[in-house]
């Protein structure tokens, strides 16, 4: 069972769950309904045929489990996660399943729907939550014969990593301290603990087979330091914590992962549930869809528009540093004449000799940005995040605001807090404001709250407050 492809094997025993709960259904409604199974059985509308109900249900169980985060983070999850999963999912698919029967089919008596429903309910429960035990099961005992093992690099040789490194050997089985990564001449580390310094983290990383890090410096007040380690680990994938001080003790970022050990604030898990950052996924291919199909004649006129306005292509592709500081290729309306920057980057203003008459137009009304719909889809951004920048101005930023880092945990978007309270940033100034107004979105991520959010582009949209 390889751990980095734990979700498959979910699905897999989701599936097999899925069927099973459907064909016992089946013979329990032709016990007590006298039904005729080959004949009249659907998973929505009884008068189609039992086989392409017993095709489509399984999908539609593994469509609502995905919506309940249960496929995120696979090998982080207690049995208390996968109650709660388990339960939210098999009451989502036996109410919905139950409310189209009841429309659908011969009425018999209402005791007997409600009767089924809970038979329904009972059965993905017991069905669904006992193959994830097998499989939860397995997993623990992998952990506690060390066939597996999350390695885990403790940044910083003071008392504070000493002290962390026996937390964990006492309260986190699943994790072995690999070593320390030096930050300090002085150090209060055994020197066979200690495995290079920072210069070398790379080799470390990929020697080791590092999966968490962990910064816990001795020195609170060194902000600086501190975000610079943490930027030179984000282009690893590996899960990244450092120890609070009172500042996110204060605001609650710090969290207790695991009784015994000291809170520790996460740099790469979202504020989000999974359940959350789920459905959020599944909202921004929705709506990219949706969205790219209703004003695909409005692309077509606009690229006429383009091309006729002034020379060069019609769409401007350009690198962004989206989400664990990975580098990808943002897709936009080209609104300036080509050549514009010469190769020094310069950040544009609303009286910007180098916007085109059309381009002027596109970016009032925040049209330019339709193309980005395809970035989405892809993964590279999502509807509401941080607006990605070059790395030539995240460079100039983390001079002042060395933070910006922390904005790498999550995706990039199309649309933010920052860019709404501040809008088009012409200077580096104004790109930390607008990062103020992102950080305090990261840190109360919520549906919800991409909702409101979503709420005040379209006025600025309607309103051409664009530029």
């Amino acid at each position: 069972m390889d751990k980095n492809r734990l979700y498959q094997k979910y699905i897999s025993y989701d599936i097999l769950a899925a069927l099973m709960v459907w064909i016992s259904f089946v013979i329990f409604r032709k016990t007590i309904n006298d039904i005729q199974i080959l004949d009249s059985i659907h998973i929505l509308i009884p008068n189609y045929d039992y086989l392409t109900s017993l095709l489509l249900f399984p999908f539609y169980c593994i469509f609502v489990h995905y919506l309940t985060g249960v496929y995120l983070n696979t090998h982080k999850k207690n049995r208390i996660n996968l109650i709660l999963s388990t339960l939210a999912s098999s009451s989502i698919i036996s109410v919905s399943v139950f409310l189209v029967l009841k429309l659908g089919d011969v009425v018999v008596s209402y005791e007997y729907f409600y009767f089924s429903l809970l038979v329904l309910f009972g059965l993905l429960f017991i069905f669904t939550f006992s193959f994830r035990n097998i499989i939860f099961s397995k997993i623990q005992n992998n952990y506690k014969s060390k066939k597996w093992t999350i390695n885990t690099l403790i940044i910083g040789n003071g008392a504070n990593a000493l002290k962390i490194a026996g937390d964990i050997e006492k309260h986190a089985p699943q994790n072995t301290i690999t070593g320390f990564v030096t930050t300090d001449k002085k150090t209060a580390i055994p020197a066979d603990k200690l495995i290079g310094n920072m210069s070398q983290i790379a080799a470390i990383i990929e020697k080791y087979s590092i999966e968490e890090t962990i910064v816990a410096l001795d020195n609170e007040e060194d902000e600086t330091e501190l975000f610079e380690i943490i930027n030179s680990l984000y282009k690893f994938n590996i899960e990244i914590q450092f120890t609070p001080r009172l500042y996110e003790i204060l605001i609650g970022s710090a969290k207790i992962t695991k009784l015994g050990i000291s809170p520790l604030v996460s740099i790469t898990k979202s504020s989000m549930s999974d359940w959350q950052a789920s459905f959020k996924r599944f909202l921004d291919i929705v709506i990219s869809l949706i969205s790219l199909s209703l004003v695909s004649p409005f692309i077509i006129f606009f690229s006429i528009r383009i091309k006729a306005d002034s020379k060069g292509p019609i769409f401007y592709r350009q690198e962004r540093i989206g989400q664990f500081g990975r580098p990808f290729k943002i897709l936009k309306f080209r609104t300036m004449y080509t050549g514009a920057e010469n190769g020094t980057p310069k950040l544009s203003s609303s009286n910007d000799e180098r916007i085109t008459p059309i381009g002027r137009m596109l970016r009032k009304y925040r049209i330019d940005e339709i193309p980005q719909f395809w970035n989405i889809l892809k993964g590279d951004m999502s509807l509401v995040g941080p607006r990605p920048e070059r790395r030539y101005y995240i460079n100039k930023i983390m001079d002042e605001a060395p933070y910006y880092c922390l904005l790498y945990k999550i995706r990039p978007g199309l649309t933010s807090w920052g860019p709404i309270k501040i809008g088009y940033s012409d200077t580096v100034e104004k790109m930390i404001e607008r990062l103020n107004y992102d950080i305090i979105y990261m840190e109360n991520m919520s549906l919800a709250t991409d909702m409101k959010i979503l709420m005040y582009t379209f006025e600025i949209i309607f309103k051409g407050k664009g530029v």
